[in-house]
């Protein structure tokens, strides 16, 4: 095993592990050559956790999609234009599948031209060094390195640094991502790189990103570690307003952000919680806007109409919720834990968030900071040898909710006691020839004669 897929498998739960298995062994099936890349190798080669798994194939990924998805993986979004595939694998995995390709527009803000590349054409027409860094998950050259671009040079300086002199007039929503990457990674922008921005903006590139650039974008923002702080610098490039010009200032609902993301802490690091992200986040970012306001920017970013559904689902799911939470027949923890486990994540989020309900604030503090660890104190292979079946099998999590049960309501053991500590037994005083008690001397008088 070489040294990076030794960093790459420490750096992946359990889950993502299984899930780069199951890739490899597709991709494997059909042919196709099979790299790990983008932000998934940024983040593993720069010590931060990796939320997403990035794959490029030399292959059709439209066709290893599918061959995925008769696994149990949901398809997000595919763009047959670009040749990606946004996908969720089980276990609330997020990823992608994208055929390697090139990138190039005849003039700025114009649609690309994606002709079909080898990976190292690839990654020479990204948008950042380091962004543009692969691993190797075939069988012949397994764990591999391809950088052609010295992109880990640019990781160790912690410096952002765009690969083309024209990487902004190809594609300008590099524009925000660089920002949102400077603020995420708290990287410098490399000298040469930062003039070409100002020169950019200068010759207002920024006006031609089209809508559907801005929806990836406004995606990627919805995974960020702190939002907060990304439309603060957004709004202070004049970026923000490209999304709609009333998200500026106190529209920004930063303080709600700022509380959102305190509560995502508040789960449990390997815990299977798919939060949707994205409709939680559009509903905090719009919320301050007006109903016109809200209308105009849905319709410029021409969002699509299942995540405008999940914006409008959230408050009357989180009503429900909270009148579920308010029963007094919750009072043991296994209920509650059925109730919670029941509703989407993102309600839950949402409920917390915006109910002014003590009891179902704590609730839920519960379920998150307590009961979801405990549940994991069960294991697959206590479940399969209480049950006798299989792991997926109705029988199997019959077993597993009784035994989940069965530790949420037992009560926690109390330490034993300690045994008292005996007495010291009584030490004779120093001093005392006479061998009396200490205070009582002998008489000074004379005896009898």
């Amino acid at each position: 095993m070489s040294d990076y897929m030794f960093m790459l498998e420490s750096h992946l739960s359990a889950d993502q592990t299984r899930v780069v298995s199951q890739v490899q062994s597709a991709a494997s099936g059909l042919g196709f050559a099979l790299f790990l890349t983008g932000g998934a190798m940024r983040d593993m080669l720069g010590g931060f956790p990796i939320n997403d798994l990035d794959f490029a194939v030399e292959g059709n990924a439209l066709k290893l999609a599918n061959e995925l998805g008769e696994n149990g993986t949901e398809v997000l979004e595919a763009n047959e234009h670009r040749r990606t595939v946004e996908l969720r694998f089980p276990g609330g995995v997020r990823g992608s599948v994208s055929s390697t390709r090139q990138e190039r527009s005849i003039r700025s803000g114009a649609k690309l031209q994606i002709p079909r590349a080898t990976i190292h054409e690839d990654l020479r027409s990204r948008d950042f060094t380091i962004n543009a860094i692969a691993l190797s998950l075939n069988r012949a050259s397994r764990g591999l390195l391809l950088d052609p671009n010295n992109g880990l040079a640019d990781l160790e300086r912690r410096e952002l640094r765009a690969i083309s002199n024209y990487s902004f007039h190809d594609d300008p929503s590099r524009l925000i991502r660089l920002i949102r990457l400077r603020t995420r990674l708290h990287f410098t922008v490399a000298e040469r790189t930062w003039q070409q921005y100002q020169n950019a903006r200068e010759a207002g590139l920024e006006l031609k990103i089209t809508p559907a650039a801005l929806m990836r974008e406004l995606r990627s923002f919805a995974s960020e570690p702190d939002v907060g702080e990304l439309l603060k610098a957004l709004d202070e490039c004049g970026l923000m307003r490209l999304f709609s010009p009333a998200l500026s200032g106190a529209n920004l609902n930063i303080a709600a952000f700022i509380r959102l993301q305190k509560m995502y802490r508040m789960v449990p690091f390997g815990v299977d919680f798919p939060v949707d992200d994205f409709g939680l986040f559009l509903y905090t970012l719009t919320e301050k806007l007006s109903r016109g306001e809200r209308t105009a920017m849905l319709n410029a970013l021409d969002v699509p109409v299942e995540d405008r559904q999940a914006v409008r689902a959230l408050p009357t799911r989180s009503a429900a919720l909270e009148k579920q939470l308010a029963s007094p027949q919750l009072s043991k923890p296994s209920l509650l834990f059925t109730v919670l486990s029941k509703s989407t994540p993102a309600a839950i989020l949402f409920t917390l968030l915006h109910s002014s309900q003590r009891s179902t604030q704590d609730r839920i503090r519960n379920y998150l900071q307590k009961y979801l660890p405990a549940s994991q104190e069960v294991t697959a292979a206590e479940v399969e040898a209480a049950a006798g079946a299989a792991p997926g099998t109705p029988k199997f999590e019959r077993k597993q909710q009784e035994l989940v049960a069965a530790r949420l309501d037992a009560r926690p053991k109390r330490a034993p006691e300690p045994a008292p500590e005996p007495e010291p037994a009584p030490v004779k005083p120093a001093g005392t020839p006479w061998g009396g008690r200490r205070g009582r001397r002998p008489s000074s008088s004379p005896g009898p004669v």
